[in-house]
């Protein structure tokens, strides 16, 4: 088993913890697990003006970035700073509209962009495999079985997962440009026209796959 393979298949779900709809994993915990399979990993928070850990743009928000290189390889990612409704964060006050009423929401001070940090070294290290499977929405990693079904029973699941969203399309689309595998390839694959069309799980087997092409060709992903 590859050092992906193994990242991929611990199950992280009681470190996680669910906010607004979305899971997030203990960055400490995930470190510590990644340090034991790679213990000379290292990882960067990138710097703008003024040593700032962050960009910001008045239009946009806040946006923090990493990156974790392990032997060589180096990932990068990215997250916005988000607010308790999961809407990026503006240095002013600003008003949300939920299902009940209107909320005020005040500026980003730097504990909600040390929290994002954080939170994106731990998107960050999914890429090398460790919690990969909570960004398709799964409850838990795929072990060989999955891959194992009938064609009508793998179907039949694919029908129920939803399509896939532009954080896992970014991610798909990294995997397969530095294993020289093209788009097209991956659509003949799912037998769909385009990329986004993916369900969740068909993007799950895609990156696994793309891990084993990888390995074939002794790069490192």
């Amino acid at each position: 088993m590859g050092d992906f393979e193994k990242l991929y298949s611990i199950n992280v779900n009681e470190k996680t913890e669910k906010k607004e709809g979305l899971t997030y994993l203990s960055w400490a915990w995930a470190w510590a697990e990644f340090k034991k399979v790679h213990p000379d990993a290292t990882y960067e928070v990138k710097k703008f003006e003024g040593g700032l850990p962050y960009a910001y743009d008045s239009n946009t928000g806040y946006m923090v970035y990493t990156s974790v290189t392990v032997d060589g390889l180096t990932h990068e990612m990215w997250l916005p700073v988000m607010d308790a409704h999961n809407r990026a964060m503006k240095n002013k006050p600003y008003q949300v509209e939920t299902k009940y009423k209107t909320i005020t929401v005040q500026p980003a001070t730097m504990f909600d962009i040390n929290k994002a940090i954080m939170r994106c070294l731990t998107k960050n290290l999914a890429m090398f495999g460790l919690g990969l499977y909570i960004y398709a929405g799964e409850d838990l990693p795929d072990t060989d079985s999955d891959y194992q079904m009938k064609p009508a029973e793998r179907q039949d699941k694919q029908e129920q997962d939803p399509k896939i969203g532009q954080e896992q399309l970014d991610m798909l689309w990294k995997f397969a440009d530095e294993v020289g595998i093209s788009g097209e390839q991956i659509c003949a694959t799912f037998k769909v026209e385009s990329l986004p069309e993916l369900t969740m799980r068909q993007w799950k087997h895609a990156t696994m796959l793309l891990q084993k092409e990888a390995d074939k060709k002794g790069i490192r992903i």
